[in-house]
């Protein structure tokens, strides 16, 4: 590394042999941080590399804070729910895959309603279907234990 391209305040940039460039970042009891190694020539920059670090850190956290965490959000159905609690919940499952959240939908089977399989499965089946415009079932319902369940993925909304 013969040469380097010299940036950081207080510094004239340039390119600068990398013997000088030490020197000009010692003489400002700073240090030589080399930003991008690839380019021609390699940039480095002349900074206190705590405060460097410091905030990378804190940029890290910020980008981390600001990314949307997805839950996943349950709805529980008998094998014979009506039509007015179908609604009810049909319109929160609306509401949770609008803000971008998984839905997870199950028919819960008590003591011998099991024998009432079919009616769990087109309950499901009718759900994803009523909810088709806003997310998108991850599986076919299936039977675990005694409920059967349905994910369902909200659609990527672009822009």
């Amino acid at each position: 590394m013969a040469q380097v391209r010299l940036i950081g305040e207080n510094v004239e940039q340039g390119i600068y042999s990398f013997q000088q460039a030490m020197r000009i970042a010692d003489d400002l009891n700073l240090d030589l941080v080399e930003i991008a190694p690839t380019a021609t020539p390699p940039v480095c920059r002349v900074v206190d590399y705590q405060k460097f670090l410091y905030a990378q850190k804190k940029k890290q956290k910020e980008a981390k804070a600001n990314a949307k965490k997805q839950e996943i959000k349950e709805i529980r159905f008998g094998p014979q729910t009506d039509d007015h609690d179908y609604n009810f919940k049909l319109k929160h499952a609306i509401e949770f895959l609008k803000e971008g959240n998984k839905v997870k939908s199950y028919v819960f089977f008590r003591g011998r309603s099991i024998v009432f399989k079919e009616q769990g499965e087109l309950l499901l089946a009718r759900f994803a279907n009523d909810l088709a415009e806003y997310g998108k079932p991850d599986n076919v319902p299936n039977l675990e234990g005694k409920r059967m369940i349905l994910n369902i993925s909200p659609k990527s909304q672009k822009g």
